[in-house]
């Protein structure tokens, strides 16, 4: 990472409020929302859209490859965040991919506590299937809390008797709500974004008096067997380093075929900062390979896992 990069990147999380002096909801909606938008790249059209009875925001690049579709669901502890303050990140895992993509703007806490957001999630899902795409031509991405819905996604997709889609890709997952990861303490006051405290705060106000080890709300615990090929991408200097690598493990160990890249000193969902960090854009295409590599694929069932560093629209249905 160059001094340049690492300026930039200190800038930004510099912006990140946290500590035990928590604002409302509201102003951490507000703040998260000033702080993260980017707007959809040049050359990638937004057109606000529905799915799964939600709204959502579709993400079409200039160049599709073919007729696969990338599912998001957004990160923001399950609280804050949307398909708006994820429209770049997303645009650039879309354009890179050659996909046309759809982030949902599933329910958040704590108007709408677990398992609101599996289940739209699971609507989503269910609804591109109903459009008539095939489970071969559909990829899965989704980050921090978006990240452990997507897993929890395709879980209660298995519940519901549903295909798996082709793969699933997720930044820094958040995946153990029990927070017991031993990078919890172990990251603690090297995470320049978060400590414990911060989501001990988002798990209380999605999950309320809900078991915290439920599969579908932390997937680390969840049988994983069945599911699609998987990437798994994480910081180094995270306190969640632990929810990625489990996950991965378990993964793994459940035949799953499963990468894991670890970032050495990059900090939670370093690919927001696309085109300022050079692993941030690097790990991007990365994640775009794997998808479209998996699109239309057969899979053996042996599972591996590999660690390593990474390097506006109208209203209309979806299509």
């Amino acid at each position: 990472m160059s001094r340049q990069q690492r300026d930039a990147l200190d800038a930004i999380l510099r912006s990140a409020p946290r500590g035990e002096t928590r604002p409302t909801v509201e102003q951490q909606r507000s703040g998260f929302t000033a702080a993260v938008t980017r707007p959809a790249p040049q050359g990638v059209v937004t057109r606000q859209t529905v799915l799964g009875g939600r709204p959502a925001l579709e993400l079409e690049p200039a160049e599709v490859s073919g007729p696969g579709r990338l599912l998001y669901l957004h990160g923001g502890g399950y609280v804050i965040g949307s398909p708006q303050t994820h429209a770049g990140m997303v645009g650039e895992l879309a354009r890179r991919a050659g996909l046309r993509a759809v982030s949902v703007d599933y329910r958040l806490a704590p108007e709408h506590p677990f398992p609101a957001a599996v289940d739209d999630g699971l609507a989503a899902y269910r609804d591109l299937l109903a459009a008539g795409i095939e489970p071969q031509g559909i990829v899965m991405a989704g980050d921090s809390a978006g990240g452990g819905l997507a897993i929890a996604t395709l879980l209660a997709a298995r519940e519901a008797g549903l295909p798996q889609p082709a793969a699933v890709a997720v930044f820094s997952p958040w995946t153990d709500l029990t927070l017991a990861g031993g990078s919890m303490r172990s990251k603690e006051g090297i995470d320049p974004i978060f400590i414990g405290a911060d989501l001990r705060a988002y798990a209380d106000l999605y999950l309320g008096a809900a078991d915290r080890a439920h599969p579908l709300a932390s997937p680390l615990f969840a049988d994983l067997a069945g599911l699609p090929p998987l990437l798994v991408q994480v910081g180094a200097n995270e306190v969640l380093l632990d929810d990625a690598v489990r996950l991965a493990g378990r993964a793994g160990a459940d035949d799953v075929e499963v990468t894991l890249e670890i970032g050495p000193g990059l900090p939670h969902v370093f690919q927001h900062h696309y085109g300022r960090l050079d692993e941030a854009d690097a790990a991007l295409d990365r994640a775009a390979r794997f998808l479209t590599g998996h699109l239309a694929a057969d899979h053996p069932t042996t599972g591996y896992l590999t660690a390593g560093h990474p390097a506006n629209g109208r209203s209309e249905p979806v299509r």
